[in-house]
């Protein structure tokens, strides 16, 4: 039996991982946190063989402690890794165990594998950083839309969760750490620089009213140009669905440009609670489209386009989905490559479905017009 220690179990993320993993008959939960009284409390909600602990992650006896505990593997969901260094892995490959993170901040996730590969490695261990939505859930998209195809052109990219759905501070934070500044992005075959947050574009989705996106840093930027050869444009961009609610993020962006708002991500307690003041405005709907173009394996130019829908506030699952599934795997004993990786081509789309329709979220695949040359 494996014993899975999740950091931050009882959060926003946290939780939803833990209610997914407690019932595995070959899985022994540990929900960790600061907190002993509550990881306690939320651990006996789940019945089982789920047990709270208290971990501080960063502690410097983290390595220790967690040798003590006994686990086999940690799931890492206390963020925002935006600004977070290495010190969890590094204290998970220290004590032997497998580790799994949802970091969906750039510098961490991409320089994961050169920071942590030799660490677990040598400890017989599988890291994986990345394991949420991107770039986990996305590069298995793009791979299933692009397969035998001859290359791909573009790669874009559109979330767009529900005014509705809950919203942790910490991922607030993450998101407003980049709000304004300017961006890495790769378009027409080169590198250029972009604003945060500004500057947003309607985009079209199957099974929503179209709403506005606006550029956000993530590791697929970096990723995907590296992972898909001959790629020319990668755009990865959030789409809120109270346009009033964009068009701050947009202000905001403005303002930490000109100077007058030095460090957008201090809002996020503020912005965290006036964000409910939008809750009537929107709905419990939230989604998700990736379009790509490029050359199908006929030679001939295409455009393909998956969409998911996820109703009733459920979106959040969604960046769940590939820590459950990886840790379902190792628990399974079921091989992972060893050493460190970022969360790129390690789950196929097909491994997400049962997960999408436990939760009533409809996908969509659909063939779109080319674009002309």
């Amino acid at each position: 039996m494996m014993k899975a220690l999740v950091l931050g179990g009882y959060g926003n993320f946290g939780a939803r991982i833990c209610r997914a993993l407690a019932p595995s008959p070959d899985i022994e939960l540990l929900v960790g946190g600061r907190d002993l009284e509550r990881a306690t409390a939320f651990a006996q909600t789940l019945g089982g063989r789920a047990r709270g602990v208290r971990v501080d992650a960063q502690s410097p006896d983290l390595a220790q402690g967690l040798g003590y505990l006994g686990v086999d593997l940690v799931i890492h969901t206390a963020g925002p890794f935006q600004n977070q260094d290495y010190r969890v892995p590094q204290a998970v490959a220290a004590a032997g165990a497998h580790y799994i993170d949802l970091a969906d901040g750039r510098r961490f996730v991409c320089d994961f594998p050169a920071a942590l590969d030799a660490a677990f490695r040598g400890a017989g261990r599988t890291a994986v950083a990345g394991a949420s939505t991107v770039p986990a859930l996305s590069s298995a998209v793009v791979d299933h839309l692009a397969a035998g195809w001859q290359g791909i052109h573009s790669i874009d990219i559109c979330i767009a969760p529900a005014q509705g759905a809950p919203r942790g501070e910490a991922t607030l934070a993450g998101v407003l750490a980049y709000c304004g500044e300017p961006i890495r992005v790769w378009q027409n075959g080169q590198w250029n620089e972009q604003p945060g947050w500004a500057e947003p574009v309607k985009v079209q989705f199957a099974r929503m009213k179209p709403r506005r996106g606006a550029l956000c840093d993530i590791p697929d930027l970096e990723l995907f140009p590296a992972r898909y050869a001959g790629v020319q444009s990668v755009m990865f961009r959030a789409a809120l669905e109270v346009g009033l609610a964009q068009r701050a993020f947009a202000f905001m962006a403005f303002m930490h440009r000109v100077g007058l708002l030095p460090a957008p991500q201090k809002l996020a307690p503020l912005l965290h609670s006036a964000g409910r003041v939008f809750d009537a405005l929107g709905t419990a709907l939230g989604g998700m489209v990736v379009r790509v173009t490029g050359t199908d394996a006929q030679g001939r130019a295409a455009r393909r386009a998956w969409h998911i829908a996820s109703d009733d506030n459920h979106g959040p699952e969604i960046p769940c989905m590939a820590a459950i599934l990886l840790a379902r795997r190792l628990a399974r004993g079921d091989a992972l490559p060893t050493g460190a990786y970022a969360c790129a081509g390690l789950l196929a789309l097909p491994e997400f479905e049962p997960e999408f329709a436990r939760w009533g979220m409809v996908t969509d695949l659909i063939d779109e017009a080319a674009p002309t040359p």
